[in-house]
């Protein structure tokens, strides 16, 4: 009797121990739905907020490194700042900006800016489009071939700049030994205006055509078949394909790159910085070759006045604004003639 007895009393308390939660239940009717009702808050937190806490730390930093910077910039441009002490900020109102339109070297570096964008940017997106031309018909290494375009990309700018510095080397460089051999005569490619910018073009040209082509490539590989087919049909030559249906269907890409080329021709620094040697902020010695970029450097760090260099910034911002503006006048017409 007395295994029984165990048995029977171990049984009990087992089932005491299972059924304890369920006699807590019992025992306290309202702890069940509680926890069901934090379970479905919890849950419909987690759909409703989640989202905004993934995308949330983007917005940190682009609040941080983006929006910040940009106001203070703005604030600093209505002040007399020196960049000995840049806590010492006294009020001037609009006066940076007024004297921006009277300062001669300001017109200076848009002018350059605005020509070394025009030399860089037409024969840049030209080359891409045919390169991408190219590149779209069937190709022995293909794959070869669209990784090298993009080469260029990723080299450094300064590299890039130190190598084409030498190539365009007034007595030594590989251009000038190339043009006095075809009987042309040497050309010293820093000391003139236009030579100058010719040569700080190709260094952007090299860098970024391939870029552009990869662009363009993926845009023409999104036009239909059937409408070189058709245009097969029709006797149209490869050119005449190109011509009547590769370049309409890529004009929101085009005028997409254009915009992109012109925010980066505003932005130019790097190449005509390094291009200049040790003068390298005045853009030469004459000014020839100075952007908007070098002459923020140049009233920033070299003339310590950082209200001027903040107004010149904002001044290209503007620039950019009104680029904008015009693409998206642009877009629109060309969506309402499709």
């Amino acid at each position: 009797m007395r295994p029984y007895t165990d048995q029977a009393a171990s049984s009990a308390t087992g089932d005491a121990a299972a059924a304890g939660p369920q006699q807590a239940a019992v025992e306290r009717p309202g702890g069940t739905d509680r926890r069901r009702l934090w379970r479905s808050r919890r849950y419909r937190w987690d759909i409703k907020y989640s989202p905004y806490a993934f995308v949330a730390p983007f917005f940190v930093f682009f609040a941080a490194f983006g929006v910040f910077p940009l106001l203070y910039t703005g604030w600093s441009s209505l002040h007399r700042v020196s960049l000995a002490a840049p806590n010492d900020m006294q009020w001037v109102g609009l006066r940076n900006y007024t004297r921006l339109l009277e300062d001669e070297f300001f017109w200076n570096a848009l002018r350059n800016t605005f020509t070394i964008g025009v030399i860089s940017t037409v024969p840049q997106l030209l080359m891409a489009l045919g390169i991408a031309h190219l590149l779209n018909y069937r190709l022995r290494a293909s794959g070869f071939f669209r990784v090298a375009i993009l080469t260029p990309y990723a080299t450094s700018v300064a590299a890039a700049t130190l190598v084409f510095v030498l190539l365009f080397g007034r007595d030594y460089g590989m251009i000038n030994w190339a043009l006095d051999a075809v009987g042309l005569g040497k050309v010293d490619w820093q000391s003139g205006t236009l030579s100058s910018q010719v040569a700080v073009s190709t260094i952007v040209i090299w860098r970024w055509t391939g870029y552009n082509a990869l662009i363009y490539l993926a845009a023409m590989q999104a036009v239909p078949n059937d409408l070189y087919e058709s245009a097969a049909l029709d006797g149209a030559t490869r050119w005449q394909q190109f011509i009547h249906v590769t370049v309409p269907s890529l004009r929101p890409t085009i005028l997409f790159t254009v915009v992109v080329s012109t925010i980066g021709a505003t932005q130019l620094f790097g190449e005509p910085l390094l291009f200049g040697g040790a003068s390298g902020q005045k853009g030469g010695a004459s000014h020839q070759f100075q952007t908007l970029g070098l002459y923020l450097y140049e009233q920033g760090w070299f003339n310590f006045h950082l209200g001027r260099a903040s107004a010149i910034a904002w001044a290209m911002f503007l620039i950019l604004l009104i680029v904008a503006g015009i693409n998206l006048l642009v877009a629109r017409r060309l969506r309402k003639s499709q």
